[in-house]
């Protein structure tokens, strides 16, 4: 690069607020580093998220002919790499460790393994799963989800999942330097539809991180969609439309790209099949695209972080729900342990965006309330979906009243998603350190 090259590059960063010169080019930055690691599943590794006969073994392999899978079909090689992505935040004492992962969704267990091996100075934890329907089963420990959607359990399955989220936590770690962070919102394509016939959110939120000097160094994207537009037929392990999306961004910046899902309990591609996948990956990476551009960096790095418990109740299935309006309302069948008793939210506020991590699969309003709530406490906000937990769907009193598949799928009660929604909220407000009656914050 020629030094009149150099003079202009500068010159651009300063308009553009990501790069001064000086001792206060950092007045509102954040310490941040992100990292990659592949997840190197063995091979034969069934997928998890169907359980339908297109992924099942027509008998269960009783005498081990396959080393990974019992009663789903074992994959047959990767359409893509899956990975784990990391991002690490820090400013005045609080640090943030968010990871995404290539999965179906996370469980507790996952989690706390994960928190044991990174150690306590991970700070506040976060670990997201895309919702890929065809990433990997086999790591959950759980008899039901292993019996209907993932297979049995591997010790060698889980593992490789762990190594690779520890081993992109650690490039994170060591990758930390100062970093500004702008946020976008902008509207997404319209690549969705709604298994309710209720509107939806297009929204695609950016998180864009760059050094001073305006080199990359990750983009976050939150977006609700089930990452199932390959369908049960595929066995091939991928991480469907997004994690293809994720893929092409990280060509095009260079950097790691972490797809965070959203509120997408209700929210289902629009389209199918693998002709169609790479079209809509493109026009999903071209709203991401728009937004780093568009990103303005936030004038306050403050960084903060709750997590809150969350008391349920027992989990049961509702055979009205899933057989239709002549089964009384009353009957239900009890489902033990294979569902916790206990989660947590996690809030996150980094100066005028704010995000809350839900375990499980909120609908799209319920996913409105809280991030018009956050918007109103800070000036942006989103749901991270589908993190740290996995508790099923979560909807409206309204819509689980309703026989359908996600009601049937809702499985602690009519008012939990309700709850669950309004200890977000709260969350937010202790974050913001106000009640919702002393006003808005809108920009």
């Amino acid at each position: 690069m020629t030094r009149a090259a150099g003079v202009v590059l500068t010159l651009v960063g300063l308009l553009l607020g990501f790069a001064r010169p000086g001792a206060a080019a950092c007045e509102a930055c954040v310490t941040a580093g992100a990292g990659r690691a592949v997840l190197a599943l063995p091979p034969g590794t069934p997928l998890g998220g169907y359980g339908s006969l297109d992924r099942r073994l027509l008998f269960p392999d009783v005498f081990g002919r396959y080393p990974h899978a019992f009663w789903l079909k074992p994959s047959r090689g990767q359409r893509e790499p899956l990975a784990a992505r990391a991002l690490t935040l820090e400013r005045d004492g609080t640090r943030v460790t968010w990871v995404t992962l290539d999965l179906v969704a996370v469980d507790q267990e996952l989690t706390r393994l994960l928190t044991a091996r990174l150690g306590p100075d991970v700070g506040t934890l976060i670990v997201s799963a895309s919702h890929t329907h065809s990433g990997p089963g086999a790591f959950v420990h759980s008899l039901l989800a292993e019996v209907l959607t993932m297979d049995r359990f591997d010790g060698l399955v889980r593992e490789a999942i762990l190594a690779a989220a520890v081993g992109a936590v650690r490039m994170a770690e060591a990758s930390r330097a100062p970093a500004r962070v702008g946020v976008a919102r902008i509207d997404g394509p319209g690549v969705v539809r709604s298994r309710l016939g209720k509107p939806l959110d297009h929204d695609v939120i950016v998180l864009a991180l760059r050094r001073v000097d305006g080199a990359p160094v990750a983009v976050v994207w939150n977006f609700a969609i089930h990452n199932t537009m390959l369908g049960p037929s595929n066995i091939e392990l991928a991480g469907d439309v997004t994690g293809s999306a994720s893929l092409a961004l990280e060509k095009q910046l260079a950097v790691p790209a972490l797809f965070v899902n959203g509120a997408l309990g209700d929210v289902s591609p629009a389209r199918h099949g693998a002709a169609a996948l790479p079209g809509v990956a493109a026009e999903l990476v071209r709203a991401v695209l728009d937004g780093w551009g568009a990103a303005v960096p936030l004038a306050d790095a403050t960084l903060r972080a709750q997590t809150i418990t969350l008391a349920l109740p027992a989990p049961r299935l509702s055979l009205r729900n899933c057989l239709g309006r002549w089964v009384p309302r009353s009957l239900a069948l009890p489902l033990g342990g294979a569902f916790p008793r206990q989660s947590a939210l996690t809030g996150v506020a980094l100066g005028t965006a704010a995000w809350v991590a839900v375990p499980g699969e909120l609908q799209t309003a319920l996913g409105r309330r809280v991030k018009l709530a956050a918007r109103e406490l800070f000036g942006e906000g989103f749901v991270a979906g589908v993190s740290n937990d996995y508790l099923g769907y979560l909807l409206t009193a309204a819509d689980y009243a309703e026989p359908t598949y996600v009601s049937c799928a809702s499985l602690y009660g009519a008012d939990a998603g309700e709850r669950i929604t309004e200890q977000a909220v709260a969350v937010l407000t202790e974050l913001r350190g106000r009640s919702p009656a002393a006003g808005g914050h809108g920009r």
